[in-house]
This record gives C-alpha cells, structure tokens and sequence, in this order.
C-alpha cells in the first residue's frame, strides 16, 4: 500500500474507505469527527450561477478553450447563423468587416433577430432572451429552419458571454433596432432608431473580452479571411463580402483590404483551386450534388487524386467544419472503396483489387465533403465531428451511382485511378510485411544476400558497393578489393527492366530484392537515408555494349525505385579500360577506340610495336590490373549519376522513349540520339 493512502487509512475502517455498508441488520457506524464538517458544509455553499455566468467561469466547455482556435470559433459561431439564414433561402450575401480597434462585424440580408417580446418572457424582447440565454433560439424546430449549423441553442449567446462588448443590429418591417451588451449584460433596453429603408436583416459586432483570451488576443485577418471563404465554397447561392482596415494587414500579402466571394461552381471550385499545382493521377474532378441545398438529406463533394502530394479531407455539415470527421466522412469513404472494387470486377481486376482497403483509396485523394442534415448530433460543443448515423447513409447513396458512372464513363482515368489505388494497397501490405520482419529480427543480425562479399567497416561514411557483372568479374573484383571499406556484389546478367516490368514481375525479383536489401535504405517512399550502408554505389560492368545496356537498366531501377538515392549523390559509374597497350616494360589503358588512338599517338613512338590487348570482360582481368585502372581510389576514374533539376519532365520522357513498353518510341530516340554515337562522352 502506498505511504500516502496508508497516512490516510491510518484511523478508518474499511467501511469508511470504501462506502461497503455493514451486514445486514447491523446499524452503520459513522465516525463521530465527521460530524463538525458535515455542519459547515450546507445549503449556502451551493452556488447556483444563473444567465450565462458558466460561460465565462468555464469557456473550455463551449468553444474548447481560450487560444487562438477558441477565440475565432467566435467568429464561425456568428457567420454560422448567417449562412443559416442563407440555407433557408432569406439572405443573399453576407458582410464580414474587421476594424481596427479590434471589433468584427458580421452582417447578412436575412429576416432579421425577431424582436417582439417573448411568450415566456413578457418583458423581455425576443432579441434578448436569444443573447442572453443559454438554449434559446429557433433551431430546435424544424418548421424555422429545416438545416442548421448552431444546433445546441447556444452559439451567439456564447459570443455575447466572452465579448467586452457586443451591439446587435436588427432591421425589420422597414424598422431599425439596436441593443448593446458587455460580458453577457445588457447595457439597456432595445432601441428603436425609427424608420430605414432598403435594408433588412442583423449586423452583430462584437469585442473579444481580454478578461478571457489575455490582454494582446486578436482577430487574424489572414484565418478570417480563409474561413469566409471557405463558407461562399460551400454555398454557391451566397456572396459574401470582406472589409478589413488596411492598417491591420501589413505584411500580409495575401489578404486583400476588400474582396467579394461568389462561387457558382462550390466545392468543385473549391477543390480546384485547393490543387492548383499539384499533379493528379487523372485530369478530372469528380464532383456532384444530391438533394436541395438547404433540406434535409443534401450532399455536394469534389474528389481528385495527387500522384505526387499527400491527400486531404475537408468535410462540412449544414456549412459547419467538421474537423475531426464522423459519419458523413465514412459513408464518403465506403462509396468510394465499393465503387473501385465494382469498377475492378467489371474490368477483370477483381484479384488485383481484393487486398484493397479505403485506406489505400484515400492515400492522395484530395476530398471535399459537405452535408446538409436535420437535426445534426456533433461530439462536443464546438461542433468538430458529426455523430448522426444517418449522415453515412445519406452520403454513401448520393455519392455510390455517381462515382460508378464516372468510372464507367471515363474507363482510361478509372484504370490509372484503379491502379494507383492497387499500388497504395501493395505499398501497404509491404510495410506491413517489413514490420513483421523487423519484429522477428530485432535481435538477430540484418540478412544479407548470399554472394555480397561485404566490406569489414560497418559505418556508411567512406565505404563503397560495387555491383558487378556475373560470377567471374565477382570473382576478380573480390581479390582486388580494399576488405575494410569496398564490398562487392556480383549479379547474374541483365537484370529486370523496370520501366516495363510489372509490380509483381519487380516483386519477384531476386536480384533486385538481393540488390535492396544489400543497400539497406529501402525503396520509393520507404527510402531512408539514414539506413543507406555505403557511402557509394558503384556499378562496375564490362567497357562494351552489354556492359552499357546492364549499367542502363541498372540506372533505370535506381531513378525509377531510389531516385533519392542519385538525388544524394550516391550513385557512381566505375570507367573500366577496354584495351590494355604495351610495349616492352610500359603498360597503358584506354577505355575506348578512341582513346586508344589518341594513347597511341601521344604515349609510343610512330614506329613502335605496341602490343595491344582488347578485354573480354572484367572476368578476364587479373585482380592487380582490375585493382590499378577501376578500384583503386587514388588512381581510377568515377563518373558520378546526376538528374538535371532544371529537367526533370525531360529525363523522364526519355527513360520511358528509352526504356519503357513502347518498342516504337525507343526506335525512334534512338534514331534521333544516333549523331552522340561517335563522339567520345567520357571526355564530357
């Protein structure tokens, strides 16, 4: 038992520890000290707090807190009951203006705050009663407003809580009314400020008190803005209209003074320019809506998938950010995954598709959600996730039919979509698979292949790997070594084409699956650089045309799978002599014909007799020639693998002109390529 629980134990019984009532029959025994604090503790130490007092005793439980998020959902509460208005078809457009002294204005053309007085409050306008009373307000029946955003009764009456001070607005039946509150109160009974025309609707401004969000608290222009925004995306039928003071945007390029926001397109305009540079794995945005914007059961997305960004999912309901996702999000997710699997069993690619998973779906989707729904239920206050089980239904039935004509309709998108889903999935599973082989490994030693001679040093720094063709240049290149830092790994002729191979095909690779696991960082998005075991990567082939093609399919599996790898400056070219010359104790090597020829001329006499000898292969080579012309590093030559970063959609197309499936594109770059043949590149 702990010291501190046996201190408190010390002088009770177990009945008083524990609340364990005594046997039946018995008479429960109290302890006769208890009696002096039961008699100070009594009804005058229940405090009742009445209006809204527990709003600003405990902000945290009806916005989350008083940080900067806190302090803006301020904002969303006000602008939600505008757009609310908008919904239910009575307002056009809405003003947002932030002043310099600190105060935020939202304005809409609505109906107006009824300001009559209320049936349970006789004394009381309706007006007041909404702003000063915690669950009030006409979004609990469904006649006023059939979809809403401020569904617990408590959003403005929350602002008026927190404000230093808050002034309302109202024109209606060509009539203007004004009140004004500080922290909750008001500062005196409803306005009438007389006759106005061509107006109608609220205005609601309001001060954050500095009592609650500390004394330097403040609206950011820049997150305003983007949250106004975001609201005229997801109601197209609504404009809303932005007013800053100048003086508050210093610095901040990217936020106008003025602007107005009116997208007839939505979310597909939303998303579009969400994505703007990004890549995407098919040039259409599938988008839609169901139902009436406004009723109960309405559902409006934009989906796109990035070949090159991580994805993203911006879900909404009845206008209101739901952040932390819900219901709507998994029917989102469900629709999508059932349509793919539909899509792959029409097309004969149902085994393909089986292993995958919505969460392969949404690796790169970049995906906007909105729902309208009566009555929504939300996981806190603050709205951040839906918990309405219907809004699953709604959105899967509304998106399923769509999504599958989509597929059907456009089947050359759907099948890169499809197989850029299926890649996700295998990237998974092979995660998964590295895992399960790390666990069972943990303490055993990393396995390596079979035929890597590795080096004695175990630190990447200053250690070198050189890959090798076939078993007899293994061989050589094994005895002609520097063991403490230059391992060697010989591979068995040319290896896959990976720029025309399959995943499976690549998978089931032995040498490449050798090769990976010899170099230790992992391949495509699983590359680490920290795991890299050497320093460089030499591949070491024979100086003729097979040696070419091996190195060239070689360069191709690293810029396809560890482009990193060259982007690092990992990958290197050994430059092994094709001829050896020699005339009585001199020796020379020449990598090529043409530099045999210009060593002819510069290094022997016109008239001597030079034996030259022409190297098979590296396999022919004794370990002391090998050593001396391509691994020893004093003395041989490197030629460094580097992509251009000024051309890299150009280094592309030319490894697919190259080494990719179309027989026809390579003929033709090689046509075009053919004047480079005769000239000397290693001279570069």
């Amino acid at each position: 038992m702990p010291k501190s629980f046996k201190a408190l134990a010390k002088n009770k019984t177990a009945n008083d520890l524990f609340g364990t009532s005594e046997p039946k029959g018995r008479p429960l025994k109290v302890a006769s000290r208890s009696s002096s604090a039961e008699a100070g503790y009594t009804a005058r130490d229940i405090e009742v707090l009445e209006g809204l007092e527990p709003v600003r005793r405990r902000p945290g439980m009806y916005i989350g807190g008083t940080d900067e998020k806190a302090l803006h959902h301020l904002f969303a509460e006000v602008i939600d009951n505008a757009m609310d208005e908008a919904l239910a078809g009575h307002a056009s457009f809405i003003e947002v203006e932030l002043n310099a002294d600190g105060f935020l204005s939202v304005t809409d053309n609505g109906r107006g705050i009824p300001i009559d007085p209320h049936p349970k409050f006789p004394k009381k306008s309706a007006l007041e009663v909404i702003m000063c009373t915690l669950h009030s307000g006409g979004k609990f029946d469904s006649k006023v407003y059939e979809t809403s955003g401020g569904l617990h009764g408590v959003g403005v009456s929350v602002v008026n809580a927190l404000s230093a001070r808050l002034e309302v607005e109202v024109a209606r039946g060509q009539q203007l009314y004004r009140m004004a509150f500080e922290r909750g109160h008001p500062k005196g009974k409803l306005e009438d400020l007389g006759k106005i025309n061509n107006r109608r609707g609220t205005k609601i401004r309001f001060k954050p008190d500095p009592d609650i969000f500390g004394a330097k608290a403040a609206f950011k222009p820049q997150r305003l803005f983007k949250m106004a925004r975001s609201k005229a995306y997801l109601f197209g039928g609504v404009e809303i209209r932005w007013h800053c003071d100048p003086s508050l945007l210093k610095g901040l390029e990217d936020v106008p003074a003025e602007d107005s926001f009116h997208f007839p397109g939505g979310l597909k305009d939303f998303l579009t320019a969400a994505i703007h540079a990004d890549t995407l794995v098919h040039p259409d945005v599938f988008s839609g809506k169901s139902g009436r914007v406004g009723a109960h059961g309405a559902c409006e997305w934009a989906v796109a998938w990035t070949a090159d960004a991580d994805g993203f999912l911006y879900s909404y309901c009845n206008t209101v950010p739901t952040q932390d996702g819900g219901t709507h999000e998994s029917g989102m997710r469900s629709a999508l995954l059932r349509g793919l699997k539909d899509h792959a069993e029409r097309v004969g690619q149902g085994k393909r598709a089986a292993n995958v998973v919505s969460e392969d779906v949404m690796v790169g989707a970049a995906v906007m959600l909105s729902v309208f729904v009566r009555e929504p239920e939300f996981q806190g206050q603050t709205k951040d996730r839906l918990a309405t089980a219907e809004a699953q239904r709604i959105v899967e039935q509304a998106i399923k039919d769509p999504f599958d004509h989509w597929l059907s309709g456009n089947p050359t998108q759907a099948n890169r979509l499809l197989d850029f889903v299926v890649e996700r999935a295998d990237e998974r599973l092979r995660r998964r698979a590295e895992k399960e082989i790390a666990r069972k490994t943990a303490v055993k030693k990393a396995r390596l292949p079979g035929k890597l001679a590795d080096c004695t040093s175990t630190a990447a720094e200053g250690s070198e790997l050189f890959i090798v063709e076939g078993d007899s240049a293994g061989g050589s290149a094994k005895q002609a070594r520097d063991r403490n830092t230059q391992a060697i790994l010989p591979l068995r002729g040319k290896i896959l084409n990976v720029a025309s191979a399959t995943k499976d095909k690549l998978t089931a690779n032995a040498q490449l699956s050798d090769l990976v696991q010899a170099i230790g960082c992992g391949t495509g998005t699983h590359y680490r650089e920290e795991d890299l075991r050497y320093a460089r990567i030499i591949i070491m082939t024979d100086a003729d045309v097979d040696g070419a093609h091996i190195a060239s399919l070689l360069i191709t599996f690293f810029y396809r799978q560890m482009p990193r790898l060259i982007d690092e400056g990992h990958l290197y070219l050994a430059v092994p002599p094709l001829y050896r010359l020699t005339h009585g104790n001199k020796t020379i090597y020449a990598r090529d014909d043409a530099h045999k020829e210009a060593l002819l001329k510069s290094e022997f006499n016109a008239n001597a007799k030079v034996d030259i000898g022409r190297f098979k292969g590296l396999g022919e080579m004794m370990p002391a020639q090998l050593k001396e012309t391509t691994m020893d590093p004093t003395k041989r030559s490197l030629l460094r693998v580097v992509l251009l970063a000024d051309d890299r959609e150009g280094t592309a197309d030319s490894v697919e002109r190259l080494m990719g499936t179309k027989a026809e594109a390579r003929f033709a770059f090689i046509s075009d390529k053919a004047e480079f043949a005769s000239e000397d590149l290693l001279d570069v």
